[in-house]
């Protein structure tokens, strides 16, 4: 993967990937690992390659939202401490396991949330706040645990999880779901899930430049789009691409 042409359908790839994903708060994994794998990458080594470029579309996001977005320390904290080692947990996980009936499940429920979210049209339209109390954090901060095993070990559509966990159990509005989802799961997360997949597999540096251009154009651009339209296109755009993930994966599996 050394000519111009190729770089160049990586960085598209990874543009419209990391676009929708920034848009949707999460969901980079559809376009971007598939097509990893179909250029000739081991899952290994593709998914860990994956991991590193993701942590830009976190930083890219980040850049857009810092401006705009007003993040809470206790928040941060609930979904780094409790997902951080899940995610360890996850990515030590994914080397040693057959992930064929865990990508179909994860794909029933994925597409699961986007149905559920379009049956549900005042969903994450307004901020309001609920289970902010310490069981609330402590239960909360317990799903996360398990999403960040996800996050670490199949990668695709966790992301998607967090930001509905977070308008559900704790009463977020979309966008303001979408900026923790893509701070928090985009930089740490993933960085993470990066530096424990590199320590195991190798990564397929010579095609990280490409990706990681495009994760950092898709990452701002997606979330410029979030903070200008507004709750409902970003609700819309988790719907669509929660379905598709959930396809993709169920697809992949079978």
């Amino acid at each position: 993967m050394e000519s111009l042409s190729e770089q160049l359908v990586l960085f598209v790839i990874s543009l419209v990937a990391n676009l929708l994903s920034a848009l949707a708060g999460g969901g980079a994994g559809l376009l971007q690992l598939p097509a990893l794998l179909f250029l000739g990458l081991p899952f290994s080594v593709a998914l860990a390659t994956h991991k590193v470029a993701s942590v830009f579309l976190g930083i890219g996001a980040t850049s857009r939202h810092i401006h705009s977005s007003k993040l809470s320390l206790r928040f941060i904290l609930v979904v780094l401490v409790f997902g951080l080692p899940g995610v360890v947990l996850g990515a030590n996980l994914i080397l040693q396991l057959d992930d064929r009936l865990a990508q179909i499940a994860l794909g029933a429920l994925t597409l699961g949330l986007g149905i559920y979210s379009g049956l549900k049209p005042e969903l994450g339209q307004v901020a309001l706040a609920k289970h902010q109390n310490l069981p609330g954090l402590i239960f909360g901060g317990m799903v996360l645990f398990l999403i960040g095993v996800l996050n670490g070990s199949l990668t695709s559509g966790t992301g998607l999880f967090v930001t509905i966990w977070l308008i559900v159990w704790f009463g977020f509005d979309y966008k303001t779901a979408v900026a923790y989802t893509l701070v928090l799961v985009g930089i740490f997360w993933n960085g993470v899930g990066a530096w424990t997949l590199g320590m195991q597999e190798q990564i397929e540096w010579s095609w990280l430049p490409a990706l990681i251009l495009g994760s950092l154009i898709g990452g701002y651009l997606g979330a410029h789009f979030s903070i200008v339209r507004g709750n409902q296109l970003v609700k819309r755009s988790f719907e669509v691409i929660t379905i598709l993930v959930g396809i993709a994966l169920i697809a992949k599996a079978v």
